[in-house]
């Protein structure tokens, strides 16, 4: 059965009070396939991964100011860096995404699997009845 023809489904996350690591990989797992029966790792899968109320998202401990997001322009002196605490009230989609980047495999899958990646920042959202809850 080749990727085109199989008929994706579309699983709901809700974020408000999770914590960010454990969510992340509940995510990775559906958007990667390997929550179907028809698991093949060089395939990738169809399922799509809608998360709401990402503003709620949280880490434990004191990881909130603690942990800090890195990037660098690759230029001398162009490493910038934001904590998770400042990032969340930026772009709270973004955490989220970051996460989920994290937990899928460095392959050409995982490009393919962050575009049925929908986060939003609230419980709106535009899957209506298509959703499967979980």
């Amino acid at each position: 059965m080749s990727e085109k023809s199989k008929k994706p489904e579309y699983v709901i996350f809700d974020a408000q009070g999770k914590i960010l690591g454990r969510l992340a990989v509940e995510i990775a797992a559906v958007l990667s396939g390997k929550k179907k029966v028809d698991y093949t790792p060089n395939v990738g899968g169809s399922d799509w991964a809608i998360v709401i109320n990402a503003d709620k998202v949280r880490l434990s401990g004191a990881k909130a100011k603690k942990k800090i997001y890195w990037k660098h322009s690759g230029y001398p002196g162009g490493i910038k860096s934001i904590s998770f605490a400042d990032l969340v009230k930026k772009d709270s989609r973004k955490v989220i995404e970051l996460a989920v980047k994290g937990m899928l495999p460095k392959n050409k899958l995982s490009a393919r699997a962050l575009k049925r990646l929908r986060v939003y920042k609230d419980e709106k959202h535009d899957f209506g009845n298509r959703v499967v809850s979980k």
